[in-house]
């Protein structure tokens, strides 16, 4: 695992299902589960460690197939305790992973794509540009590779990418990763971030029972659309009308994280169509502080402004929160991953 493997003649276990074990391996149910255990709930080493399974299979294994999980490239830890780490898969695309811990939760934002494509100006990884879609591989890498120890308890699509333009590699990570023979995460500790993408947030609803959230930054349209372009074809009104309807039919919570900047989208006004916007939906809302990249005249909204957003919030029935940041002295926080750690 001191690196991405590819061989041509060789497939990595790591991205499969059971079931594709099983196929793969020519092998029954018990086996192909030991399997995905072994390579799912345990840092992987060599195949012969595989409890539970003939000799046999583990030659044939080790013949056509290779764990897969491969370590970052390097990493850098934040004053608070939050690392970041840096990978390089097999064709050269870099992404970045967050490593966030508290007393109560291991939580591993994670990455969907190697850049992003998606434009919004206030975002690192946007300026980054695309350099393509991350392969279940490259996403559940993230959270078995060697750095991220302990259980991890929580995992967050809030990485470097827009999820629903990755959706299927996105759904199948999750499948994996919420699987009792896999790493047996409950559906309800992922959350996938997403900016809004209509086709791909109505596929993860009907396929997914893990927790969304809607990065919103304007209830306005027309000032969300400066800085957010995806509102052009998939307005924000229409993903929200979405989340509404799933919060009533499965318990997996709905959320939008806003942003808040100072003189831009604080106003008095602004939390004025957010209640409207949100009243009576069970939508979440979780104030994020802006995070400055360079050049940028921005600042974020100060304590006081947040604080009176929070609780206008929620005395007008929407729950409300205002998320800490953590790891920015290493550009480990929201907005600021590009892959230059």
């Amino acid at each position: 695992m001191s690196g991405p493997v590819k061989e041509d003649t060789m497939k990595s276990l790591c991205g499969l299902t059971a079931s594709e074990i099983a196929e793969l391996g020519e092998c029954n149910e018990k086996h192909s589960l030991a399997i995905a255990n072994w390579l799912y709930k345990s840092k992987p080493g060599g195949m012969e460690l595989i409890p539970d399974v003939p000799r046999k299979l583990k030659e044939k294994l080790k013949d056509i197939s290779f764990p897969g999980v491969f370590a970052p490239v390097s990493s850098i830890r934040s004053a608070d305790g939050t690392v970041k780490f840096l990978f390089r898969n097999e064709s050269g695309q870099e992404f970045e992973t967050v490593l966030l811990r508290d007393a109560k939760r291991t939580t591993v934002c994670v990455s969907s794509q190697s850049g992003c494509r998606m434009g919004c100006p206030f975002c690192a990884t946007g300026k980054y540009g695309f350099r393509g879609n991350l392969s279940v591989r490259d996403i559940l890498t993230q959270v078995l590779a060697p750095g991220i120890e302990g259980k991890v308890t929580h995992v967050v699509f809030m990485g470097m990418g827009e999820p629903m333009d990755n959706i299927d590699n996105v759904l199948r990570a999750c499948e994996i990763m919420t699987a009792s023979w896999g790493m047996a995460i409950s559906p309800g500790k992922i959350t996938v971030s997403t900016v809004g993408i209509t086709p791909g947030v109505r596929k993860y609803l009907g396929s997914c029972n893990s927790n969304l959230a809607l990065s919103l930054f304007s209830p306005f349209p027309e000032e969300r659309l400066r800085s957010v372009p995806a509102e052009k074809s998939y307005p924000a009104r229409e993903i929200i009308e979405l989340m509404k309807s799933a919060t009533s039919l499965k318990k997996r919570r709905m959320s939008v994280a806003y942003v808040m900047i100072r003189g831009v989208n604080d106003t008095a006004a602004h939390l004025e169509a957010l209640k409207g916007l949100l009243h009576g939906s069970g939508i979440r809302v979780n104030l994020l502080p802006y995070h400055q990249l360079p050049g940028d005249v921005n600042i974020s909204s100060p304590p006081e402004t947040m604080n009176k957003f929070r609780h206008e919030l929620v005395i007008s029935g929407i729950s409300a929160s205002i998320r800490k940041s953590k790891g920015a002295d290493i550009s480990a926080a929201c907005g600021l991953l590009a892959a230059g750690l």
